[in-house]
């Protein structure tokens, strides 16, 4: 990689890097950390004019040692302050948090809005956040291999980088260790990056975290992500013609909602998505036979993802097309009726808790007349517990670990209900094409919408209509965060 200096201004950076392997736009998002220039406003002199975002380095000549001259000015000029000056990056992170209302956002490096969505999907959750602190730097178990302890540590900075930073950040080091790990992922086309599909790269992250943050102590959950995410299916499984019938465990860290002409609701194709037609060796018939699966959840998580099977391989264009069918999703789910008679019975206790502070919610809102006193300490029962504890992935309780890891006194129980904390959407015809966005919901209840480096504060009324119907965004993958009953 060639060293180059750079001139700004009065200021000249002499030692800049320059991987010829990125686009340019990666060389102009390092000028930005050293500048506070915005790639858009830089205006860099090469041979032959200006640089472009999408230049081709072999054909610039760019020599080791060559002085680059760049124009452009920073994000805001600061008229000098009364006090003494007060970074941003100085206060505590709550004081960052409550004065912009939002965490940064992410630059686009050519064709990266799939991976910059999935990140800023997972950074919500302050549990895995938690985890991930607690994920030493060095010193890797034996078992890990080596690219995988490399991206957990690159997702533990980039989380924390983005919880210090107003401004927009580069998340070059965790794309190029994804990129190593996963080398699917630097597929190019003409020189360029391609765009992935966020789907994968949710699950790959996924499981590499599943592997490196497995707990060594024996007193504590073994595994953090099943923890968090891990859905336990029970199915039956029947063969018609043999009379054949078995039963079969799983863990998945999503549900499928199945889309076809019946399916207006994601209910109707979360039911879809828990029965499949399978062909495997009869033992009875001696021959391949037709079995029907039908799976129940016999296990919640804390935070449940459902993606919609919106892309199906088309021989004709041979890729990836899209069903852009309409398909309306709630706020809040309730996933109780799609969960075998064994969790049922665990879900009945909290869910009553439920039910009956709802009904004090509405004996307040049609105004019945109490004492004052009352009053205040009805207030005090009805409102929803917001701890941040771990579900055991049973669907039993589990102690609530708060966001320092200390274990609470109270054991919090799943309901079986959720409230959507964050949806990542596709605009466009193709997986491998298009833009991915993100859609999160802060901490405050504001939802933020993450178009890379770009965050808009969205009305909650507004997130629900992410469903699809036409060429504008749909929800491709929503996350919902379990409503917990402390018993």
């Amino acid at each position: 990689m060639p060293t180059v200096s750079v001139k700004w201004q009065k200021e000249l950076f002499p030692a800049v890097e320059i991987d010829t392997s990125q686009p340019p736009y990666v060389f102009k998002c390092q000028l930005y950390d050293l500048t506070g220039v915005p790639p858009e406003r830089q205006k860099i002199m090469v041979k032959g004019g200006l640089l472009k975002d999408d230049a081709d380095w072999l054909t610039l000549g760019v020599k080791e040692g060559q002085k680059l001259m760049m124009m452009g000015t920073a994000d805001e000029i600061v008229k000098a302050p009364e006090k003494g000056p007060v970074f941003v990056e100085d206060l505590p992170e709550e004081e960052q948090v409550v004065n912009v209302g939002h965490t940064a956002g992410l630059f686009n490096l050519g064709n990266t809005c799939y991976m910059n969505s999935t990140i800023q999907c997972l950074h919500s959750v302050p549990e895995l956040k938690s985890a991930l602190i607690k994920y030493p730097q060095s010193g890797r178990s034996n078992d890990l291999d080596q690219s995988s302890h490399l991206l957990t540590v690159a997702t533990r900075d980039l989380f924390n980088e983005l919880d210090r930073n107003v401004k927009p950040v580069a998340p070059m080091q965790f794309w190029m260790v994804l990129r190593k790990k996963y080398p699917q992922f630097g597929q190019l086309h003409n020189g360029s990056f391609m765009q992935q599909d966020a789907e994968e790269c949710w699950t790959q992250i996924l499981y590499t975290l599943s592997q490196s943050l497995r707990s060594r102590s024996s007193s504590e959950d073994p595994d953090t992500v099943k923890a968090l995410f891990g859905v336990e299916l029970v199915s039956r499984v029947h063969c018609e013609e043999s009379g054949e019938e078995s039963s079969e465990t799983e863990s998945v860290y999503a549900l499928k909602c199945h889309i076809s002409h019946e399916v207006n609701h994601l209910h109707e194709g979360l039911r879809h998505g828990l029965k499949s037609e399978l062909e495997k060796a009869s033992p009875s018939l001696g021959r391949s036979a037709i079995y029907l699966k039908d799976s129940r959840i016999n296990g919640l998580p804390r935070f449940l993802t459902i993606q919609f099977v919106r892309f199906f391989w088309k021989r004709e264009s041979n890729q990836k097309a899209k069903i852009l069918r309409k398909v309306d999703y709630p706020l809040e789910l309730d996933v109780f009726d799609l969960c075998s008679d064994d969790l049922k019975k665990i879900l009945e206790a909290p869910r009553q808790i439920l039910r009956d502070e709802e009904g004090r919610k509405l004996g307040l809102k049609t105004g019945l007349k109490t004492s004052e006193k009352s009053s205040g300490s009805m207030d005090t029962d009805i409102k929803m517990p917001d701890v941040e504890g771990s579900s055991n992935g049973d669907g039993e309780s589990s102690k609530a670990i708060s966001q320092e890891g200390v274990l609470h006194d109270k054991e919090m129980h799943l309901s079986g209900v959720y409230d959507l904390v964050a949806v990542l959407t596709h605009k466009g015809r193709s997986a491998d094409s298009g833009h991915y966005v993100a859609w999160v919901k802060q901490e405050s209840g504001k939802w933020i919408q993450y178009d890379d480096d770009n965050p808009i504060p969205q009305r909650e009324e507004d997130i629900t209509k992410l469903s699809g119907g036409g060429d504008w965004h749909m929800a491709y993958i929503c996350m919902y965060k379990a409503r917990v009953v402390p018993m």
